[in-house]
C-alpha cells in the first residue's frame, strides 16, 4: 500500500458524493494529517500489517498504487480488515478499467499521477473520492471542473512551496492541495505555511523490506512534525 498523511481541518469543504464520501470527509475532518500510501512493492499478504502500522500512527487514508504486485488483492484485504478504520483506495490509476476494478475491490478513493478528466468523471460517477495529479492552474481547474475532490500536487520535488502559495491564491481556500513526492518531516512546515492541506507519502514512509514497526516509526515522525507546525502556528 502507499500512504499519505493526514490533513488540516479545511477539508470539510470538499464537494463529495453524499453517500460514499461520508467516510472520506469524516477522516479528513477528524485527523491532523492527510493522504496515505502503502509500500509500493509490498505483496498483498503484507498490506494488512503495514496498514495497521499506519493506522496506529494516526493515518486514515491508505492508497495502494497499481504498480504494486497484487494491488487489487491488497485493496480487497485492506477493505475487508481495515475498511471500518480507514478509507482505502488505489493510486497510479490510469484507465477506466482500473477504476471499475477498484470499485469491484471495494475501494473508495482514486489517486492518479495526472489530470485525466475522463478518469475523474468516471470515478466520480461511481461515487469515488478523486485525487488527480496536477502541476499547473490549467490542469487544476480542469480537474476540479471534472469533479476532483482534492488535488495532488505532483511531483513536489520540482514544485516548491512558493508554487503552492501561488496555486492557493488562484484556487482559493476551499480546494485541498496535497503535495506528493519528496516530502519529509523536515520540509513539511514550509509547504503547510504556503497553503498545503495534506501530503502524499511513499518512499519516505515505507521502504521494501522494512518491518511494520519501522513503518509506524516513520509515520509517527510525520505526525509529530505536523503537530509541531500546528502548535507553533496556533501560538
Amino acid at each position: 500500500c502507499r500512504s499519505s498523511l493526514l490533513g488540516k481541518p479545511a477539508t470539510e469543504s470538499f464537494a463529495l458524493h453524499p453517500t460514499r464520501h461520508v467516510a472520506f470527509r469524516a477522516c479528513l475532518k477528524q485527523t491532523s494529517t492527510r493522504l496515505e500510501r502503502c509500500p509500493d512493492p509490498a505483496p498483498a499478504r503484507d498490506a494488512i500489517s503495514v496498514g495497521e502500522a499506519l493506522i496506529a500512527a494516526g493515518f486514515r487514508l491508505i492508497e495502494v498504487p497499481l504498480t504494486s504486485s497484487d494491488a487489487f488483492d491488497a485493496i480487497k484485504r485492506l477493505v475487508r480488515d481495515l475498511g471500518d478504520r480507514a478509507v482505502i483506495g488505489a493510486g497510479t490509476v490510469r484507465t477506466l478499467q482500473d477504476v471499475d476494478m477498484l470499485v469491484a475491490a471495494g475501494g473508495q478513493l482514486m489517486v492518479t499521477p495526472h489530470a485525466d478528466t475522463a478518469l475523474i468523471r468516471h470515478a466520480a460517477s461511481w461515487g469515488l473520492a478523486t485525487l488527480p495529479g496536477i502541476m499547473t492552474p490549467t490542469e487544476a481547474f480542469a480537474a476540479l471542473d471534472a469533479g476532483a475532490s482534492a488535488l495532488k500536487i505532483f511531483p513536489a520535488e520540482i514544485i516548491q512551496p512558493g508554487a503552492i502559495r501561488a496555486l492557493r491564491t488562484v484556487l482559493g481556500p476551499q480546494v485541498a492541495l496535497c503535495p506528493t513526492g519528496g516530502i519529509t518531516p523536515d520540509n513539511m512546515a514550509d509547504y503547510l505555511t504556503a497553503g498545503a492541506s495534506g501530503f502524499g507519502l511513499g518512499g519516505s514512509l515505507y521502504r521494501p523490506g522494512e518491518s511494520p514497526g519501522q513503518v509506524e516509526q516513520h509515520a509517527r515522525a510525520f505526525v509529530t512534525a505536523w503537530q509541531e507546525w500546528k502548535n507553533a502556528t496556533d501560538d
